[in-house]
Order: structure tokens, then sequence, then C-alpha cells
């Protein structure tokens, strides 16, 4: 329930800070979709009153007002941006490290998805929008790994998720798992839960799972244990891979942060041929992958194999979307 209404009030102040105007309280029932599941007029007036109330005492400045000058209009509402957002705050070292932490879990499809929704309902119901009020309170850190969407929302449902796992490049095994939190530690994500197989607690990074995170159990099946600590058991149990060298291919004048990090081993026509340090094989082919044909891995064949699962991965999205576009 908590969850929920968090939920909502995110979605309120979303959809009143992103209007020009002042939105009526329809728009507003039907923007919200939270307010949707109300089973009457009144249910929807005593939980919009109540989120008003919510948002005045966390000082949100939530304004009253109508987009006619000169006639009686419904009363609307709206949160103007210059009284929303912060004045300049210094921050030292370790207070940015927490807030990038909890940034980054903006900028991950399925958080941006819902307030894309909001804004499209918004339009769809004649308000006038302006996404670009949203930076204030839209911290944008990427989350990456395909694992992310599936796991994030087993953890929310709390059910049960198979999936492959390779660890130290070994042939990935199947797992299963009761997933208790996702944790960033390092600049990695983490899922920590019960290990079906193995009966114990166990840390999963989320670079090293290979193909799809599936659900194996229904909604509520998954019990968090009191008092567990899940960023405690990344740190405690959390092993740092080995460091391992990639020698790529680089294009000339491409891939410079590659460039900066790597050794110059030869100097070709049009190419350099790098030495690069890196850990995770999953998570350097992923770097790889974003600079696309300007960067080819030359060795080891572990990670030539998960560049080539991403792009295959990839190209069978884009086949599959075309072919639904067509039909």
């Amino acid at each position: 329930m908590a969850v929920s209404r968090t939920e909502r009030l995110l979605n309120l102040v979303i959809c009143l800070l992103a209007a020009t105007r002042y939105v009526n309280k329809e728009q507003i029932r039907q923007a919200v979709p939270q307010y949707a599941g109300c089973a009457s007029d009144e249910a929807f007036e005593r939980m919009f009153e109540r989120d008003k109330d919510d948002l005045r005492e966390m000082g949100i400045p939530l304004e009253t007002g109508s987009n006619e000058v000169f006639f009686d209009d419904e009363i609307g509402y709206r949160i103007p941006k210059d009284a929303y957002a912060l004045p300049p705050v210094a921050f030292d070292s370790e207070e940015l490290a927490v807030l990038g932490v909890a940034a980054r879990m903006w900028q991950h499809a399925t958080l941006a998805g819902a307030t894309a929704r909001a804004i499209r309902k918004l339009e769809s119901v004649g308000v006038d929008v302006d996404p670009e009020a949203l930076a204030v309170i839209e911290p944008r850190v990427d989350a990456a790994e395909p694992a992310f969407a599936a796991l994030w929302d087993s953890v929310q449902q709390r059910h049960r998720v198979r999936f492959h796992y390779s660890r130290g490049g070994a042939a990935a095994a199947p797992r299963r798992l009761q997933p208790w939190g996702l944790v960033s530690w390092h600049g990695r994500w983490y899922v920590v839960g019960h290990d079906d197989d193995r009966g114990e607690t166990r840390v999963f990074r989320l670079s090293r799972i290979q193909g799809d995170v599936t659900a194996d159990g229904p909604a509520g099946s998954v019990v968090v244990p009191d008092n567990v600590d899940i960023t405690a058991s990344v740190r405690m149990l959390a092993q740092p891979a080995p460091a391992r060298t990639a020698r790529l291919q680089v294009q000339s004048g491409r891939a410079v942060p590659l460039r900066r990090q790597g050794t110059v081993v030869s100097e070709e026509p049009g190419a350099s041929v790098l030495d690069v340090p890196f850990e995770d094989a999953e998570q350097m082919a992923s770097i790889v992958c974003g600079f696309g044909s300007a960067v080819t891995v030359l060795t080891p064949a572990d990670l030539k194999d998960a560049v080539v699962r991403r792009l295959r991965t990839t190209l069978e999205s884009i086949s599959a979307a075309s072919a639904g576009g067509a039909a």
C-alpha cells in the first residue's frame, strides 16, 4: 500500500508539474493511473483530497486557479516549476555518491516509460504539457543491464525467477532465485536473494545473467526475511572479478574512452590494436557494442562470444519489430 501511495503521489506531481495550464479534476483522474481504480466519484474525491493535503505537507507548492480570466471556469490545479525547483545546492563527494546511486533508478526504461504514459494521457485529454519541466525531478543515470527490468519487476511483485548465470567465463548454468532486492555496488548492479538450488543467500551480478529472466511462481510467493540488509550481503558476498586484458582493434579516431584506458600494441592502416583492462566479460561487451563497428574484439574468446550474442539479440529484436510492423 505504501508503494502504491508513493507512486500515485509521484504521478500526481508529474501531471501537475508538466502541465502548462491549470488541470481540472476530471483530467487529473484520467491522467493518474491509480485514480482509475476508484469505485465511485466519492472515492476519487476522498483520495484526491488526501493526496492534495499530503503534497502540501511535503512542502510541494500546489496552486489552484482558473484558465479563464473573465469567466467562472472550473477550478484547476498546477505546480509552478519555479516554485518547485530547488535553489543551487552544494554536496560533498560522499553525498554525491549516494545521490548517484539513487539516481540510477530513474533513467531505466521501466520508470521512464511510466512518465511517458502520464504525459501522453495528459495530452489525450487536451492538456498542454511541457516535458522539460520534469527536469527538476529527473536525475539521469543509466541502468543498462538487460536483466534489470525483469528483476526489478520480480522484486516488486515478490515472485521467484529463473535465469542462466555465467561466472568466471564458465558456461551459463540455470539458477532459481527468490529475489529480495537490487543493489548498485561499485558501479555494478546485483540481485540478492535466496538461491533455491543452493539453499542459501546468494548474490548475482546482473551483467553475468544470460538470456531472459522468467517468472517462476505466483506474485507474493517470496517473503523477504525480517531485518535483512541486502547492501551488507553484497558487500560480504560479491567477489571482485580477476583483472583481465582485452585485445581490441579500434578504428583511427574512434572509441576515445577505450583508447584512454588501453595501451597501444601496434598501429595498422586506419586502426590501432589496443590492450584494455577489464573484469567482467558481459559488462565489457556492453561497452564494446556501444561503439558499433569501430571496435573489433580480437581476444579473449568469451568476450568475443558475449559481443556476438548481444549483437545477434539486437538484430533479432529489430527483425521481430519489423515483421510486426509489416503485419
